[in-house]
């Protein structure tokens, strides 16, 4: 059944790469973009030994990082998307589990967009809580799914205020198409504006903010760590390689690692967020295949400039696939425990071993922010065109 799933969500990803092919390339300078398997393998590799010439010491990596990051933003448009504006949440529906609360929850990114997921609290009583969120990847059902369900009910019930929250297109988030043109731009300033939730909350300790995802959530826990230094602690999941880029307009459909003066990698993007804790999960059955001989070696390197190589580690699996199923979860679990001071006892059973088995798995109804009782609010922007108008206003758009 495992096997089963990893499967479909891979096959899942793969088609939305494909059916997003043809409206990247519409939407901007298809030279400029670097999607799905831009390299070979070996092509992959070679870029990072050339890549690693062009610094040798922390102050030489930072200015090579400050491109990057400079080459995101511009790529994006995110200087143009309106910032801070009222985040003006909804929450509804709370109901209490064994250990933990969920509520259904939205709030505003932009005025008339929102941002629906779900949010997990512990019921036991501290001072002061982390904060996590929560992203999900391209398989069936989304935030829905068992798997994610488990991982934020298990995270909360560890001491953290656990944020679950839509890919545009998906479940509640229906206000554009998960293929719009400006995807990776909208779900970037999406999670930023998730950090302003989780921070909304006196509760929630600034310092101890994470994120963590996979597959498609792996790219935006990544790229969210790269240009958020409130991230504290993360961990992309099944994602992070050195010859593939994503190939859905969510991941690679703008021009952010590659201009006319540079150029970069998923690789080097995740390793924007040294001197920070990060762990990285890969397996053998998809593109994190070379993560132990690769990737994580290069990723090491970087932390090593700044004599913090201890905070970034690996956890790969060489016989499983491309999903986030219960020994990545474990690896999260014990990793976020330690860099985020959360309870790992308060989720083992009497062997000393992660037991999810409290956790209530909700149908997608009773997780549903917007439903026959609690109707999307009548301002909400609706359709891509008009999506595309809240990123960048004035700005002259054909058709999308």
């Amino acid at each position: 059944m495992i096997k089963q799933l990893s499967l479909l969500v891979l096959l899942s990803y793969i088609v939305c790469s494909l059916m997003s092919t043809n409206l990247m390339a519409q939407a901007v300078d298809s030279a400029m973009l670097c999607q799905g398997g831009y390299y070979t393998e070996a092509e992959g590799k070679a870029v990072l030994e050339r890549f690693a010439t062009s610094y040798h010491n922390q102050k030489s990596w930072e200015k090579r990082a400050e491109r990057i990051r400079k080459g995101m933003v511009d790529g994006m448009g995110l200087s143009r998307i309106p910032k801070n504006t009222p985040l003006k949440p909804i929450i509804h529906s709370k109901r209490t589990y064994d250990g933990y609360t969920v509520e259904n929850v939205a709030f505003e990114s932009l005025p008339g967009f929102f941002v629906t997921g779900n949010l997990y609290r512990p019921t036991q009583k501290q001072s002061s809580y982390a904060g996590i969120l929560a992203t999900h990847g391209h398989g069936p059902d989304g935030r829905f799914q068992e798997y994610m369900q488990k991982r934020c009910a298990t995270l909360a019930r560890m001491g953290a205020i656990v944020f679950a929250y839509d890919m545009i297109g998906y479940a509640d988030a229906t206000q554009c198409s998960h293929k719009h043109p400006q995807a990776l731009a909208l779900q970037t300033h999406n999670s930023m504006r998730a950090v302003d939730f989780l921070l909304s909350f006196p509760e929630v300790d600034a310092k101890r903010i994470g994120v963590t995802g996979e597959s498609g959530g792996g790219t935006q826990a990544f790229f969210l760590t790269a240009l958020d230094e409130r991230i504290a602690v993360s961990v992309p999941v099944v994602m992070v390689s050195a010859y593939f880029f994503g190939g859905c307009s969510c991941e690679s459909g703008m021009p952010v690692h590659k201009s006319e003066d540079h150029q970069t990698s998923n690789v080097e993007i995740a390793a924007l967020a040294a001197p920070r804790p990060m762990l990285l999960i890969s397996d053998g059955k998809d593109w994190t295949k070379n993560t132990p001989e690769v990737e994580f070696p290069y990723i090491k390197n970087i932390y090593r400039l700044y004599e913090q190589e201890d905070q970034v580690e690996n956890l790969h699996l060489p016989d499983e696939g491309h999903d986030y199923g219960i020994n990545k979860r474990k690896g999260a679990y014990a990793f976020l425990a330690r860099h985020l001071h959360l309870s790992l006892g308060s989720v083992m059973n009497g062997k000393g071993e992660v037991d999810e088995s409290f956790v209530t798995v909700e149908s997608p109804a009773e997780l549903l922010v917007f439903d026959a009782q609690h109707s999307r609010p009548a301002k909400a922007v609706i359709g891509d065109k008009a999506v595309s108008e809240l990123l960048a206003p004035g700005v002259k758009r054909g058709k999308e």
